[in-house]
């Protein structure tokens, strides 16, 4: 069955002097304009391409890659607002609607949002929505802890950002796991951090297992020992001061501070870390 809005593998069965023409199955016949033909393709010969529906809402083929597919999110650029609702560049000739009800906030001309790509049920267009939460689960069971995902930051709240995972689910990164500065729209590469009981996901940027604390663990001593056996870089400090001088999270830094605490390693006080001697 071919799919709208993907990648779909089809057979070449007619060539004409202004394209070919793909066994679009329960589709008909595809267009693929010359102008996406590879060279040396023949009738009966098999090609990967992107299916869509083009200005007269019927469906077209393409080589090129577009930036998000269906039940993909990506960060797009609002080129044009109508009557209709806003139309977004995603990389083919046909700019990608949002229609009015689909907008979580009016959308501007020349700013970028994330958006999820789906078809719409009524019209059978590809259409993009910036109301997440409507396609995407706040939790999930087919994740584990420390396992390795795809971010894109979604939003900001109290207490820290909103991040689609992978496409399919929302997760939370907290403050204090961010080390760095982190922007909407941003794709990143985080990880699992743990997973509720409810089954909803706490994120990082960093893996923290027992080996990389281990490591930070020693260079927190290293850098202790280099300042004279003592440092105003407390569990106090601000994220971006741990980050500036370890480039890890407070999170993660104050775990190593523990670590090394438990084994009498340092004295932690309100203003200072000492060496224990």
């Amino acid at each position: 069955m071919v799919e709208l809005g993907k990648i779909n593998t089809l057979k070449v069965v007619k060539m004409l002097d202004f394209g070919a023409y793909l066994d679009g199955e329960d589709l008909g016949e595809i267009l693929l304009p010359t102008r996406y033909i590879p060279e040396a393709y023949a009738i009966g010969d098999q090609i990967d391409v992107f299916v869509y529906l083009d200005t007269d809402d019927l469906p077209i083929a393409t080589t090129e890659l577009p930036k998000v597919m269906v039940e993909e999110c990506a960060y797009l650029k609002v080129v044009e607002v109508n009557a209709v609702g806003a139309f977004l560049d995603w990389g083919l000739p046909k700019d990608l609607l949002v229609p009015f009800g689909e907008q979580q906030k009016p959308m501007k001309v020349g700013e970028s949002y994330v958006v999820y790509v789906f078809i719409d049920d009524a019209s059978h267009r590809i259409t993009a929505s910036s109301k997440l939460d409507k396609f995407l689960a706040d939790s999930s069971l087919y994740y584990k802890e420390q396992q390795k995902v795809s971010l894109l930051i979604c939003g900001r709240t109290d207490l820290g950002y909103r991040a689609v995972v992978d496409d399919t689910v929302m997760g939370l990164i907290f403050n204090s796991d961010v080390f760095k500065p982190i922007h909407y729209g941003e794709l990143l590469t985080g990880y699992i951090k743990t997973i509720r009981p409810d089954n909803k996901l706490d994120l990082a940027l960093q893996l923290v297992n027992r080996e990389a604390l281990d490591a930070l663990s020693r260079e927190i001593l290293g850098f202790i020992k280099s300042q004279g056996g003592k440092t105003t870089l407390t569990d106090k400090s601000s994220a971006g001061e741990i980050n500036q001088q370890f480039g890890v999270s407070k999170s993660s830094y104050k775990k190593a501070l523990g670590k090394l605490y438990k084994k009498r390693l340092i004295l932690i006080e309100k203003t200072q870390i000492t060496l224990v001697k």
